[in-house]
């Protein structure tokens, strides 16, 4: 049961947070404008950016769905590890330095120095790519480490608590079922974020990260030390290295707004093929158009001023029709300040 100084305690701490990555993002403002005048120009969205105070507003909310599932018994009281004090001066210092480098990329639209054809023998080509124009793409150990706090930067501090969302419906579906005896894989894992959040939850959950980034999975086993059960795999998601119907459920987030549409169908086909019938697809990725209509314009600036080629094709992408031609149900799709949930289930048999 949390009481009112655990409220204040955790608003200390998202407040916190906020001004730290926030602060950031603001004084990066310089570097993100590096572009020559001409591709400034063609990079700005059509519709009409929001006003700073809904943004605030939306934000605010967020953290009270956080803090009240938190309070609902949906997941512990949240903790978000950054680090000690030294750990994140040292990483704000590998933001700032490469702000520069990037913001060059950036203007000559250099999205793709990290493919060589020995690469393109092992990985996906659209894998090959400097996403948000970041140095090594995300084939590099300077990457992985720098990884959290560019998306906490990019999001304003709210990247954690919009990826906690996706508990809930792990707990609904885990609600009297036994823990030990329920497998679970979060494709493409990352640095391990989710999967901290999960063990922290469910500590006895039969947990798998997958990833086709040896690096970021090197990041994940540090972030995830505690943890030693969880079994950490470099495997393409469009071929997931698990047997059929083998999982209870399968996790994924912020990884379709990176890959081409034909792929995402390929990996929404796996998804079904692993899971168990009655199993779930707990899914988050970015905003689509018409969720959030306040925030049309913020999706449509994103690609422009990162480097994300798929990023257009995903706004429009229909995901209930996509996930019910791979076999599975919608159960809902909601929004989670800049992202979006979507909860889909396998048919019992």
């Amino acid at each position: 049961m949390l009481n009112p100084l655990d409220r204040v305690t955790y608003a200390t701490r998202q407040a916190a947070r906020v001004a730290w990555y926030m602060g950031h993002y603001f004084a990066a403002g310089t570097y993100r404008q590096a572009a020559p005048e001409g591709d400034v120009r063609r990079s700005r969205p059509r519709s009409k950016p929001p006003a700073r105070g809904a943004i605030f507003r939306a934000m605010g909310e967020l953290f009270d769905r956080d803090f009240a599932n938190a309070a609902a018994g949906f997941y512990p009281l949240p903790r978000d590890d950054d680090g000690t004090l030294a750990e994140q001066l040292r990483r704000s210092r590998m933001f700032f330095a490469d702000i520069p480098v990037s913001a060059e990329r950036k203007a000559a639209r250099r999205g793709a120095e990290v493919y060589s054809p020995d690469l393109a023998g092992k990985l996906p080509a659209y894998f090959l790519q400097n996403f948000h124009y970041q140095t090594g793409g995300y084939l590099t150990g300077e990457s992985a480490e720098l990884y959290d706090t560019q998306v906490e930067v990019l999001f304003s501090g709210t990247a954690n608590a919009m990826r906690r969302q996706c508990l809930v419906p792990v707990a609904e579906w885990m609600r009297g079922r036994d823990q030990r005896k329920v497998a679970l894989s979060d494709v493409a894992c990352g640095t391990g974020r989710f999967l901290k959040f999960l063990k922290q939850t469910w500590p006895r959950i039969r947990a798998t990260g997958v990833d086709l980034s040896e690096s970021y999975l090197a990041e994940a086993r540090r972030h995830l030390l505690p943890y030693t059960d969880v079994e950490l795999l470099p495997a393409n998601a469009e071929r997931l290295p698990f047997p059929d119907a083998s999982l209870d459920i399968v996790t994924s987030i912020y990884l379709f707004h990176e890959v081409p549409p034909k792929v995402r169908r390929i990996i929404a086909a796996e998804f079904a093929r692993v899971l168990k019938p009655g199993g779930r697809l707990v899914f988050m990725d970015s905003l689509q158009r018409g969720d959030t209509p306040d925030f049309d314009a913020l999706l449509e600036g994103f690609p422009l001023n990162f480097h994300e080629p798929y990023y257009p094709s995903y706004v429009a992408e229909d995901l209930p029709k996509l996930f019910g031609e791979a076999g599975l149900v919608t159960a809902r799709t909601e929004p989670a300040f800049l992202s979006k949930l979507v909860v889909a289930d396998k048919p019992p048999l």
